[in-house]
């Protein structure tokens, strides 16, 4: 039951609630950065390529885990103004050559890898060394009673959400990946549960 529901449901209930409008707002204020050749943590159905500046991209490949999501994001890889490819894999070990990239994306997409710090290593491995960690994610609040209740919550959340986590302190985990962030600032998402609507955008450079 839990392999069908992770499998055939959850795909589902993720791309229905990520292409909700608030959503698309966030994904608006950071994905537009992302230059030349991009990896894309977590493509899922795709709902970012619109939201490129196709004049200032090469190629996009990105990774995700799930081959139903894949599915969905074909039409938008098809109306895209630059080659986009869809690997089914982790982004936990990249099938791609060290600083072969000028910018790692990441929306939505680091509360739920199983190793994060292996992640970040590899984003760290394939970026240039002038290349960018590019972020917007949701995670530890820094209102105390906020993130008492992100960690009381979390382990209950994480099997009905795909693994997603509530409390990852990203900034930090960043950090402690060899990245130093240049750029970073944090809010709530609107009309969201502060459990699960503290967010992080950002850039980071391979230290």
């Amino acid at each position: 039951m839990k392999s069908f529901y992770h499998d055939h449901i959850l795909p589902y209930l993720v791309h229905h609630v990520c292409v909700h409008e608030k959503f698309g707002d966030e994904r608006r204020k950071v994905v537009p950065r992302a230059r030349g050749v991009v990896v894309e943590f977590g493509m899922g159905s795709g709902l970012n390529l619109p939201f490129y500046e196709a004049s200032e991209v090469v190629s996009v490949t990105g990774i995700d885990p799930s081959a139903q999501l894949a599915q969905k994001a074909a039409a938008r890889m098809g109306q895209a103004d630059f080659p986009v490819r869809m690997l089914t894999g982790s982004a936990e070990k990249l099938p791609l050559e060290d600083a072969s990239v000028d910018s790692v994306l990441s929306t939505f997409t680091l509360c739920t890898i199983p190793d994060l710090a292996a992640a970040l290593a590899e984003a760290r491995r394939v970026l240039k060394p002038d290349g960018a960690l590019i972020f917007c994610e949701h995670g530890l609040a820094e209102d105390v009673s906020v993130a008492r209740w992100q960690n009381r919550l979390n382990p209950i959340w994480k099997p009905f959400a795909g693994g997603c986590h509530l409390n990852r302190d990203i900034p930090a985990l960043i950090r402690a990946a060899g990245f130093e962030i240049t750029e970073l600032d944090s809010s709530y998402m609107e009309d969201t549960p502060g459990i699960g609507g503290y967010l992080y955008r950002g850039l980071a450079r391979p230290g």
